[in-house]
């Protein structure tokens, strides 16, 4: 009889492609995103005693590589970045005139992409995360929360606004 806990390193490598997006988001860089997702299979593969079988893989994995993301890349700043509101307004006013400026036909043109990477990067972490997770990921909120470690409410509060901000920056592709 196969053992499930033998099964699981294997489990954890369909969730492989997903890790990496993530991870690509987090730290901009494809070298250092590649380390990233080496390093979370490495602490999972360490701690796959701790992981209680029939819970959710997939966000007990995305969960290990946002904390060492947190841990190893963040480490340098000491501090969480602070998000200011006013800062919000001023990036979505900003890109709003440049938008204004460009010609209309810059949506016609197939720079969606472009743009929608260019607005998500524009996004404070916490607000690009969530929306990383709960939309590209399709975990559900509680998930999300898990894996951020935040409340749900604060999981739909970040998401809310981060919608706010990349409709406002995407304006010109919503008529």
């Amino acid at each position: 009889m196969d053992d499930p806990q033998n099964e699981l390193p294997a489990e954890a490598l369909t969730h492989l492609d997903g890790l990496y997006n993530l991870a690509r988001w987090l730290v901009r860089d494809p070298a250092e995103a590649e380390d990233l997702v080496q390093e979370t299979y490495l602490r999972a593969l360490r701690g796959f005693h701790q992981f209680q079988a029939g819970t959710n893989l997939r966000a007990w994995l995305f969960q290990i590589l946002r904390n060492t993301f947190f841990t190893q890349y963040r480490r340098r700043s000491r501090e969480p970045e602070a998000v200011d509101p006013d800062v919000l307004d001023a990036v979505a006013t900003r890109r709003g005139a440049e938008r204004a400026r460009e010609s209309p036909s810059g949506a016609a043109n197939g720079t969606l992409r472009a743009d929608l990477r260019t607005a998500l990067e524009q996004l404070p972490e916490e607000y690009r995360a969530a929306v990383l997770l709960a939309d590209v990921e399709d975990f559900t909120m509680s998930e999300v929360a898990g894996i951020l470690g935040c409340p749900v409410g604060t999981v739909k509060s970040r998401l809310f606004r981060a919608r706010a901000i990349l409709q406002e920056l995407l304006r010109d592709y919503v008529r």
